[in-house]
């Protein structure tokens, strides 16, 4: 039986590992987008895809409060969706091959699904708190 690994550090979640080499994907591919894009889809897209990493270490720093925790993760789910959109627009204007596009749009349906496992199950990733109210 395999040992699960200890999470010490929001970068030994999968989920962010997933999203960071997303967005470095989506770095390069914008690298050839047209100039006139640079201010608009190219920004946006490297913008929302980015987010998703950075929600995720604010998250796990917002532990101690399961309500945040859980914010900070709707918010890396809206980046996501919000990049798949950007890719989608990517796709329309021609920009990216249906392949590329296929490819890390599956890479953000399992990004957004790691991200509602965590929600769901957001007990595990946060600190529970013992009160131990004594009247003696």
């Amino acid at each position: 039986m395999e040992k699960k690994q200890e999470i010490r550090h929001f970068r030994d979640l999968a989920v962010y590992q997933k999203a960071f080499g997303s967005a470095m994907k989506i770095y390069e591919i914008t690298k050839s987008f047209p100039k006139d894009e640079i201010y608009s889809l190219v920004d946006q897209i490297r913008r929302s895809s980015r987010s998703i990493c950075s929600s995720l270490a604010e998250a796990w720093r917002k532990r101690k409060y399961i309500a945040v925790f859980k914010n900070k993760l709707t918010d890396a789910m809206q980046e996501a969706s919000e990049t798949q959109s950007w890719l989608e627009f990517s796709f329309a204007c021609d920009y990216i091959e249906e392949n590329i596009f296929n490819e890390i749009d599956n890479e953000y349906e399992q990004i957004l699904s790691m991200l509602n496992s965590m929600e769901k199950n957001a007990n595990k990733f946060c600190f529970q708190k013992v009160h131990n109210f004594s009247t003696s």
